[in-house]
Parts: C-alpha cells; structure tokens; sequence
C-alpha cells in the first residue's frame, strides 16, 4: 500500500517567487489545455484546471496547486461544484480502467484521492458547512472505503476529524455571539460625567505588558477562525440571476473575518472611553501613557493589530482635542510608535517591521517569537487590490494562473502566522474586562470629552449644545 508525503506547512509551500519551482508536470499537461512557462504553471482552461486537480493512478497533484486552486476556484464556481467535478472525475476515470480491476484500482488511487480529500477538509474545512460538499464527500468516500477496512478506517478518520472542526467552530460563533450581546450596551453619558460608572483599565490591570500579552492572546485566538476562502469569499459578487436562494450568499462566509475587523473596532473605542472618562486631567494623562506603554509591548511581541488599534483609539478627534491633557504626557514613546504606523509610502515603515517579525517568526526557538500579527484591515485590503488589479481570465479565455499563485502566496503567509500557539498565561479577569466591559458611542465620546476640556469654537460649542440636550432628552 502506497503512503502519500504529508503536506508540508505553509511556510514551507511558496518559494519567493510566489509559487512552487518543482510543480510537477505530466506529459499530457503540456498540451492538455494548460500553458506553462519555465516549468510554472501560468494559465489553463478551468476544464483542465479542475482536471489536474484529481489525482490518477500514476499522477497526484503540486501542494501548491491544490492549495491556490481550492483557494480561488471559489472566483469561478460554488466549492460544492467543484466537489461534485471531482467526484465525477474520479468515478470517470474508474470506470474508464481495465473492467473488472475495481479492486486494483481502488488499491492504486485510494491514498491519493483521500490525501486530496484530506487536505482540502484540513484546510478548507468551512466549505463542508454545505450539506451538498457533505453529501459528495461521504459519496466518495463510501465507494474508497468498500471492501477494505484500512480504507474504512481512515475514512472515518477524516469524516471525524472534520466534525470535530466544524462543531469546534460552531461553539466559538456562539461565544462570539454572546460577548457581542453584552458588549453592544455602549456606554451613553447623562448631565455629569459619572465617577463610578466602571471600573477603569488600569484597576483590573495595572502591567502594560500583562495587557499586551491578554490583547494578543485575544488576536490569536480569533485569527485563528479566520478560513482561508474567507479573503476570496469577500469579493465573490452573488450573482443576482442566479435564482439558487440556499447557495452562497445565504450562510455568511466571511463572518469570522469581520468579526475580527469588528474587534479591532471595538478596541480603538475602548482606548478612547478610557481615556476620555477620567474627571481628572493627570488619570487621562496617566492612561495615555499607561496605553503607549501597552502599544510599545504590542509592537515588539509583533502584534502590530493591536498596536494600530491603540494608536487609532488614541488619535480619535475626542482623545486628540484635549490638548491640556496631551501637555502633561511625555508623548516622545507614542511618537516613535506613531512614525512607525505612518501611513505615508504605502505604510513603508509599517511593512518593513513585518517583514522583519515575518523574518524572527521563521527562525523562531520559541512560540514567543513567532507571533506575527498582521495589521489586518491592511493585509485585506492588500489581498482586495491584488485581485482587482489583475484579470481573472486572460484574453484567450485561460484562467489567469500567475494572480492565484500572487493570492495564495499572500493568504498561505497568513496561515502560517495565524496557526502559532499563544504563550502567555491567560488572564481570565483582564480578557473578560477587554471584551465585555461597555465602550462609549462617538456622541458619548465627544460628549465626555467636551466635559473634560470645554469646547474651543463655536463648531464644538454648538455640537456640545445639541450631544447635551440629546443626553438630558434621553430617558
């Protein structure tokens, strides 16, 4: 019995080019409908794409390729499509073999086709919330595993494996949900600014660098929901003619990527509400540096996410306009991590620190030094240009190849940073604080703010006149 190689990880699957040097070409494949150039794969029909995805008896496809293509085939067709092709392909080429050999042939392709399904559930596997790719893949799988029980076994293997992902993702969405829900009550201001209304930031945690570690176990924790498919599923339009009500656009598929956005949100809300709610000018003065503090810590852990996201919160107009608080901070530490976000040059300086963590990660002695926490609205929307940027379809109708290896090698980065186990100790009270305490609105915050440092021209007067009259009107 024949065992297929292992998938190597990710960091291992795309040289600097973009794409595998070694992509093995079998001799039909040169005139079967795809083109290649230098040994790379640079375009094909979909036909042939889809064809040089199934493995034969004497053929399994790139890692490289089954990862692009499972990746961006999503651009072309629903994944339970693709599945059903695969499957017909597979029974095809069965029935195609010498008659009444089912049994060999089954012995000769089994591994490769269940290392095929293997990694597409493994890396995938949020495509199989699909009831039509679950009927397909246990369709398949049935027919390997008749007559031979060490087919059967890994079978089950597989199918269980893949359960236990999707229930495990099921219970963290419900978790999700539940924080949302107490989370969503935003704070709203009456007549005075309340002394006691919660407890402040630097109460429940008065270290920097315990803050930072609790931020950045929070980061990995929801980076690590995020499916790959979800940054292509982003720009897949749902066709309005397409009358299918149960496909695509039914079940979110881009959920756990904008609950992530959504936390990097809720952060920048929480940096201004803290500083924006002390009645006195040195407690502001005092958590903004306690917050540059928590930043400088993000950065060198490499947790450039929640770095962007204090700074952001820091540089709200409310936060920005106490210009009497700003005086009494010593703001040399926030200025040196504000160069470092400048958005200026594409975010030059930005990039080149994480080409430099992305660098440390990949020699890392430690899971320490592995984090890379990307500043992800910008890793999405880098992801978003290069797809628009390029032409899906070349002018003689081929997929345009050459982008998928440029996607996947952006996406397959992030996979590998987004698997790096946290190493800090969980601090339970702290990570419930940051997720649940409730955060001010954009009126709460000026209004706050407003109350702290009195309104300086008559655009903040007048908007001071009106936040106060809506917060008495208020029941």
């Amino acid at each position: 019995q024949e065992s297929m190689p292992q998938t190597p990880p990710f960091a291992a699957m795309f040289d600097s080019s973009g794409y595998n040097r070694n992509l093995y070409q079998s001799k039909e494949d040169s005139c079967g409908g795809l083109y290649y150039h230098d040994n790379n794969l640079l375009s094909g029909s979909l036909e042939a794409l889809i064809q040089h995805l199934v493995p034969s008896v004497d053929y399994y496809p790139d890692r490289t390729y089954i990862f692009t293509f499972l990746l961006s085939s999503r651009l072309f067709m629903h994944p339970y499509e693709l599945m059903a092709k695969v499957c017909h392909l597979c029974t095809e080429q069965q029935r195609l073999s010498e008659p009444g050999l089912d049994k060999n042939w089954i012995r000769k392709i089994a591994p490769k086709i269940l290392q095929l399904l293997t990694e597409w559930t493994e890396t995938f596997p949020y495509d199989f919330r699909d009831e039509r790719m679950m009927r397909n893949l246990k369709e398949l799988t049935q027919r390997i595993a008749s007559g031979d029980e060490v087919y059967r076994k890994k079978v089950q293997q597989l199918l269980q494996n893949l359960i236990r992902k999707l229930a495990t993702v099921g219970q963290y969405e419900e978790v999700l949900a539940k924080i949302n829900a107490t989370s969503k009550d935003h704070l709203t201001l009456l007549k005075t600014k309340p002394q006691t209304i919660q407890r402040d930031i630097i109460t429940v945690c008065n270290d920097p660098y315990v803050l930072a570690q609790q931020l950045t176990h929070i980061e990995l924790e929801r980076l690590n929901y995020i499916g790959p498919e979800e940054f292509i599923q982003a720009f897949v339009q749902k066709n309005p003619l397409d009358n299918d009500k149960r496909c695509y656009g039914d079940q979110k598929k881009t959920q756990n990527l904008e609950a992530y956005v959504e936390w990097f949100n809720r952060l920048s809300y929480l940096v201004a509400t803290e500083i924006c709610m002390p009645v006195k000018k040195k407690h502001r003065a005092r958590v903004i540096e306690y917050f540059t503090d928590v930043a400088r810590e993000c950065f060198n852990i490499g947790n450039f996410n929640s770095l962007m996201a204090i700074i952001s919160g820091m540089n709200m107009n409310p936060v920005s306009r106490l210009k009497k608080t700003w005086a009494k901070v010593k703001t040399d530490k926030f200025d040196i991590l504000e160069h470092q976000m400048d958005p200026s040059s594409n975010f030059y300086n930005y990039r080149t620190a994480l080409r430099g963590a992305a660098q440390r990660s990949l020699t890392a002695h430690s899971s320490r030094e592995k984090i890379v926490i990307p500043f992800f609205s910008l890793l999405v929307k880098d992801i978003y240009f290069l797809n628009e940027g390029c032409a899906n379809h070349l002018p003689n109708g081929h997929v345009n190849f050459e982008k998928f290896w440029e996607l996947a090698k952006q996406v397959s980065e992030f996979m590998t940073w987004k698997q790096v186990e946290c190493p800090f100790e969980r601090d339970l009270k702290v990570l419930q604080y940051l997720l649940t305490v409730p955060v001010f609105s954009d009126d709460a915050l000026y209004l706050a703010s407003y109350e702290s440092e009195s309104p300086e021209n008559h655009l903040e007067k007048d908007r001071w006149k009106t936040l106060r009259f809506v917060s008495e009107a208020t029941p």
